[in-house]
């Protein structure tokens, strides 16, 4: 039995409903979102802008009847590592790479679309099932592993006990929030997680708050316009170092959609079908890109904050996104961001990217894959340790089809290839009315 909405999805709010949910809406969604920027040396800023701008484009393509919020995508932290050298030895490093590789992304997303609204989408389940998806999630979340551990507890490649405290405080504070709590607390834990360990990182000493004091009250954010910023060149190593994620991508675009269907009594699947909400998320993807921002995907913490809130109104993530957008132009409110320790980033993200692991495994457990049968073993086996070991296939000395991309591609052909493959037949996507 479904609970009555607060507000369904074409009700309107009241003035001071708009303003109080829409900020909570969005702070909801702050934590991830400035989240994967820092991590891959991106601006926070242009990445909370370009995370409005995405949500608007995804309402209008979905004619508001989907009320999903877009931030920026965790599965794209390592290609976008790989693609601009963020954080490597002796490397140049080109954000332009990333933004490159995230507008191809946007490009595939629209084909995929067009597809599936002229063809349907059992062909999609076919080439992207459980088997190969969910070893694909987990290589996404071990692969990073070592960044996390790596930013929590070490400074400038050495061991650092103060950070490491600051990074254990932060990881439990996340934690408690998202166990203990079953209000609209437990919906923020990534927020609430790197707010604690803020708080923790001042008290020990080891915020600077110098850029704070310098900052402008309005700022513009740092906008990369290709052309302008950086050289447009589309390379090989550039396709194939991002556009394989959206074997991922495109699987927990869909996921999320079953979910929130359920979530708000909704079948978006025939309304306004898979088809548009995919061709939404590609362009808030490419138009992120175009001005410098991560590539976006649906969020699961917004799912998290409709159940929690019953608050369904496409009016409040349209609020969500405006506030959004004017808070990327406070240039103190950024300037602050910037200090948050690299110890608490990596506190956060020892949960985050275990989370992104452990979901693979629920997807295997979920979908009663059977371990028994030596075909699963051996493609999940193979995509595991490509994957995590980074294998390469190097065809010149900049180009290589390497670690996760390689990992997706293998998957994939395996489970074409190998014998004894089951022809989907049921529509695992519908929802029962």
């Amino acid at each position: 039995m479904m609970s009555k909405a607060v507000l369904d999805i074409q009700e309107k709010p009241s003035a001071g409903q708009l303003i109080t949910f829409s900020f909570q809406h969005m702070f909801a969604m702050f934590g991830s979102t400035i989240l994967v920027p820092k991590l891959v040396g991106l601006s926070p800023a242009i990445a909370l802008l370009t995370s409005g701008i995405a949500t608007i484009i995804f309402l209008l393509v979905t004619q508001f009847k989907v009320p999903a919020y877009l931030g920026s995508s965790f599965a794209f932290i390592s290609p976008i590592i790989l693609v601009t050298g963020f954080g490597q030895a002796g490397v140049e490093v080109n954000p332009g790479n990333a933004m490159i590789g995230a507008m191809a992304v946007g490009v595939v997303y629209g084909i995929v679309s067009l597809l599936i609204w002229k063809t349907g989408y059992k062909w999609l389940m076919n080439i992207l099932p459980p088997i190969v998806v969910a070893p694909v999630i987990i290589v996404i979340g071990l692969g990073l592993s070592g960044v996390a551990v790596d930013m929590a507890m070490n400074v400038d490649g050495k061991y650092n006990g103060l950070h490491f405290s600051a990074a254990l405080v932060t990881l439990a504070a996340a934690i408690i929030f998202n166990v203990f709590f079953k209000n609209i607390l437990s919906a923020m834990p990534i927020l609430l997680g790197i707010v604690v360990g803020y708080i923790y990182s001042v008290i020990v000493g080891i915020v600077d708050f110098t850029a704070v004091q310098n900052a402008k009250f309005l700022a513009m954010p740092e906008f990369l316009i290709p052309g302008v910023d950086y050289e447009f060149k589309v390379t090989s190593a550039i396709l194939i170092g991002m556009v394989p994620v959206v074997i991922v991508t495109i699987s927990e675009h869909i996921g999320h959609q079953l979910v929130l269907g359920k979530v708000v009594n909704r079948n978006y699947v025939k309304d306004p079908g898979l088809h548009r909400s995919l061709l939404g998320d590609g362009l808030g993807t490419f138009a992120s890109a175009l001005i410098g921002g991560p590539p976006k995907t649906t969020y699961g913490e917004n799912i998290g904050v409709l159940a929690i809130t019953r608050v369904y109104s496409v009016y409040v993530i349209l609020g969500a996104a405006i506030v959004a957008i004017i808070v990327s132009f406070s240039g103190q409110l950024m300037a602050l961001i910037e200090t948050i320790p690299t110890a608490v980033l990596g506190g956060i993200s020892i949960l985050l990217f275990g989370i992104i692991a452990a979901s693979g495994l629920r997807m295997f457990v979920e979908n009663n894959i059977d371990f028994g049968n030596n075909r699963n073993m051996v493609i999940a086996s193979v995509i595991l340790v490509v994957g995590i070991g980074g294998a390469a296939m190097r065809f010149t000395e900049s180009f290589a089809i390497e670690g996760m991309a390689l990992a997706s591609i293998i998957g994939v052909v395996l489970n074409l290839v190998l014998p004894g493959r089951e022809i989907v037949e049921k529509d695992i996507y519908e929802i029962e009315e």
